[in-house]
C-alpha cells in the first residue's frame, strides 16, 4: 500500500510542528535532481544517459549502470496512467536487453563527454574496473511522487512471482514556514529483496564474484600473497563491510546511512616488483576515519592522485604496498585513527 509520509519539526521545549507537503509539480524537478545526484535513490548507480531514444519509440528518462555492469532503467511517472508507466518500463526493458557492450559504451561516452570515458567514470564511481561483459541482466525503477494501487500490484506481482528486477520509489516534497525544502523517499519493495528475487528466480548468467580464496591465489601468483593476506585480515577490522568483485576486494564504510566503497585491494594488477596495488577514495577515507587529508595521505605507503570526481566520490587515487612493514604501519595508523 502506498505510504503517506508525515514530517514534524522538533521545536524548543520538545514541541512538535508538522511540516506541510508542498504543492508543486515534484516530478518535473526530480529528473534534474536525479541526474545531478543519483545517490538519492542508490549509491550503486552511474548515470550513462538521459532521454535515450529507443528503436521502439519513446525515450528513457535516465539510463544507468550498477557496479555489476548491469543496465538500470530509471523512468519517471510524470502524468502517465498506471498502465502506461508499467508498460512503458517493460517496453524499454525489452529494448535494453539487446544492447551490446559497444552500444552501451557509445551511449555512455556521448553522455559523459568531458567527464571522461565510461571506463574512467565507472572506476571512479565504484572503485573497480569496468566488467568485460556488460548488461548480463537489467533492472527497472519507476520514480514518482505517488504510486497508485494498480501499479503497486503489477510491480509486486512481477517481482514476487517472476523475479523481474522492477521496483518503484516515491518522493514526497515538504516546505516549512521558513521556506526550507525537504524531500522524503520510500521504496515500494526493499531493494535487497528485488535483487534476491531476480537472482534466484530470474535467468542471469553472470559469473559470480571471485571468492577471497581465489583472490588470494591470484595474489600468490603475482608475488604479493603475504601482503594480500595480512592486509585482507587487518583491514577487515577497520571497515563496516567488505565484498569481492571479479578483480578486487572492496572495503565498505557506512556514512550517513549510505554504503560507500572507500579502499580496495587489486591483486591481479599487482606484481612482486611494484607491490600490492590499492585504490582509495581519499575524501571518503578522511571523513570515515575523522582525520585531516594530509594525515591520511601520510599514513599510506605511497599515494598518487589519479582523478577528482566532482560529485560525491571526491578525490580518487592509488598506490602500492611493497613490504609487510608498510602494511603493519598502515594498520597501526588505522587503529590510532579509530581511537
Amino acid at each position: 500500500m502506498p505510504e503517506d509520509i508525515r514530517i514534524w519539526e522538533i521545536l524548543e521545549g520538545d514541541r512538535l510542528r508538522e511540516i506541510e507537503k508542498a504543492k508543486l509539480d515534484l516530478e518535473e524537478r526530480l529528473q534534474n535532481w536525479l541526474e545531478k545526484d543519483i545517490s538519492i535513490i542508490s549509491n550503486d548507480l552511474l548515470v550513462i544517459g538521459r532521454e535515450v531514444t529507443t528503436e521502439f519509440g519513446g525515450a528513457i528518462d535516465l539510463l544507468c549502470l550498477d557496479h555489476n555492469g548491469d543496465i538500470v532503467v530509471v523512468e519517471l511517472k510524470r502524468g502517465k496512467t498506471p498502465r502506461e508507466i508499467t508498460a512503458q518500463a517493460l517496453d524499454y526493458a525489452s529494448w535494453v536487453i539487446g544492447l551490446s557492450n559497444e552500444r552501451i559504451t557509445e551511449i555512455a561516452n556521448r553522455y559523459l563527454a568531458e567527464k571522461g570515458s565510461l571506463e574512467i567514470a565507472f572506476e571512479r564511481r565504484f572503485g573497480t574496473e569496468l566488467p568485460e561483459i556488460l548488461n548480463e541482466s537489467h533492472k527497472m525503477l519507476i520514480v514518482a511522487s505517488e504510486i497508485d494501487s494498480s501499479s503497486e500490484r503489477i510491480i509486486k506481482y512481477l517481482s514476487d512471482s517472476h523475479g523481474v528486477g522492477i521496483n518503484a520509489v516515491t518522493f514526497q516534497h515538504f516546505r516549512n514556514e521558513g521556506g526550507s525544502e525537504f524531500l522524503a523517499r520510500v521504496f515500494l519493495i526493499e531493494p535487497s529483496q528485488v535483487e534476491y528475487r531476480a537472482q534466484t528466480r530470474g535467468t542471469s548468467k553472470r559469473e559470480p564474484p571471485l571468492t577471497y580464496e581465489e583472490l588470494q591465489e591470484i595474489a600468490e601468483r603475482q608475488g604479493v600473497g603475504d601482503l594480500f593476506e595480512r592486509l585482507l585480515a587487518g583491514l577487515t577490522d577497520h571497515f563496516d563491510q567488505r565484498t569481492t568483485t571479479r578483480s578486487s576486494v572492496a572495503f565498505i564504510g557506512i556514512m550517513d546511512g549510505s554504503r560507500n566503497t572507500i579502499f580496495s585491494l587489486l591483486p591481479g594488477r599487482s606484481n612482486a616488483e611494484q607491490g600490492l596495488l590499492f585504490q582509495v577514495y581519499i575524501d571518503r577515507f578522511t571523513e570515515y576515519f575523522g582525520v585531516e587529508k594530509q594525515i591520511a595521505v601520510e599514513a599510506l605507503p605511497s599515494y598518487e592522485k589519479t582523478a577528482i570526481y566532482e560529485d560525491w566520490a571526491g578525490e580518487f587515487g592509488k598506490g602500492f604496498f611493497r613490504e609487510e612493514t608498510q602494511a603493519e604501519s598502515f594498520l597501526a595508523k588505522l587503529s590510532e585513527f579509530r581511537k
